[in-house]
């Protein structure tokens, strides 16, 4: 019988609770995102994700535990191998990841595959370094405006950027680049998750901006998924930020594209105001994109400030039938060393309003007990070969 007709995943991205057993294998050891800013930071005042038990899953400085948490709650490990965004969101949906996507944020992108792209596009290449989209645009748009040259940059995460002025690359040609580009890094060695195109417009330093013509060149998952079950069992889903360039649109129904985190939660809110029968599942960037790899623990905890005030409004809207989780897809700990990701465990906060209580589940040993559960709800089945067991009937 089914339990809820309608399920809200929310995904704050990067938001990790620290304690991944194989940390020392990452290199990650005393990572704790969600930890560490509360111990950085002199304010943080969360007091819907307190009451739904953050802090009764996760000691804060900044926030002391709920006397009656509302929410059911446990800490969740990560069985894929890796720690990117692709890697934690397909793992939440079934998918076991053995070979992690290729970053190359240190050096930028080996001489061999540079020279094949230039090759096969025509176009030199300039940049090939991590960098922030704005900043590197900045740096270098009059460049490519002037010679022709074409932008490509990386980040933490495993993408391959390609920036082109809309008015003198053109965005015909920025694509058939990023086309060639994800041909080229189809190969195992250079397997990157996504070739991102980044049109943007403007003549000189100070007046660039990036439009709204991005494209996302993404590898689609290497199996079927719980958002495929959902689909082809007829229930809507419907994605919220990043999710649709995640999967490469498998398994949804209709993809909103958010203009931030606070843009994304308003969106999620809006769904809540409809009826429909399924999943909402949202990703919430900005945590990860703008503080974590930016190392900005002050400007983190504000965004999670904001993510609470959205969530208390969401609170309210659900119903009797509705069932809410918050979790994140990996750690990016804004007071550890470097820029990169942070292999952490990651938390697993489930609210109805026909709960008659909250209480703490035994660690998860997979992010996939989040889709085990979502497809257990309408009484379907996973695909063969995932992973993940449910937990809804400790749901009560």
């Amino acid at each position: 019988m089914q339990k809820y007709k309608r399920i809200f995943t929310i995904v704050l991205d990067s938001l990790g609770i620290g304690n991944a057993k194989d940390a020392k294998a990452f290199d990650d050891e005393g990572a704790d995102t969600l930890g560490h800013i509360s111990e950085t930071v002199e304010h943080l005042d969360i007091p819907n994700l307190r009451k739904l038990g953050m802090a009764n899953l996760h000691v804060l400085r900044q926030v002391p535990p709920a006397e009656h948490p509302l929410g059911y709650r446990m800490r969740m490990n990560e069985e894929s191998n890796g720690k990117d965004t692709m890697t934690g969101h397909w793992e939440m949906m079934g998918i076991r990841t053995e070979k992690p996507f290729v970053t190359f944020t240190e050096h930028g992108f080996p001489p061999e595959l540079i020279a094949e792209l230039e090759q096969r596009t025509g176009h030199k290449v300039i940049g090939n370094k991590s960098a922030s989209g704005t900043e590197i645009i900045e740096e270098l748009g009059e460049e490519e405006i002037a010679t022709g040259n074409m932008i490509v940059y990386t980040s933490a995460d495993s993408v391959l950027q390609i920036c082109g002025n809309e008015e003198t690359f053109g965005l015909e040609e920025l694509y058939r680049c990023c086309e060639i580009a994800r041909d080229i890094t189809m190969r195992d060695e250079w397997r990157v998750g996504r070739v991102i195109a980044r049109p943007y417009v403007g003549r000189k330093k100070g007046g660039f901006r990036r439009t709204s013509n991005r494209h996302d060149y993404a590898l689609k998952p290497t199996g079927r998924t719980a958002l495929n079950v959902l689909k082809d069992a007829g229930l809507d889903v419907i994605s919220v930020g990043k999710i649709f360039d995640i999967f490469d649109g498998e398994g949804l129904t209709e993809s909103n594209k958010s203009k931030s985190s606070v843009h994304g939660m308003e969106q999620t809110i809006e769904i809540a105001n409809r009826d429909f029968e399924g999943l909402c599942f949202t990703n919430l960037v900005d945590f990860d994109a703008l503080w974590g790899h930016r190392r900005n623990p002050g400007g983190y905890a504000e965004e999670i400030e904001k993510f609470d005030v959205k969530l208390g409004v969401l609170l309210q809207m659900l119903k009797e039938d509705d069932l809410l989780i918050l979790t994140a897809d990996h750690g990016n700990d804004p007071t550890y060393k470097g820029t990169d990701h942070t292999r952490e465990q990651v938390p697993f906060l489930a609210y109805s309003p026909s709960m008659k209580a909250g209480g703490r589940l035994p660690e998860a040993e997979t992010f996939g007990d989040i889709g085990a559960t979502i497809v257990e709800n309408f009484g379907l089945r996973m695909p063969e070969g995932t992973i993940g067991k449910s937990v809804l009937e400790k749901l009560v």
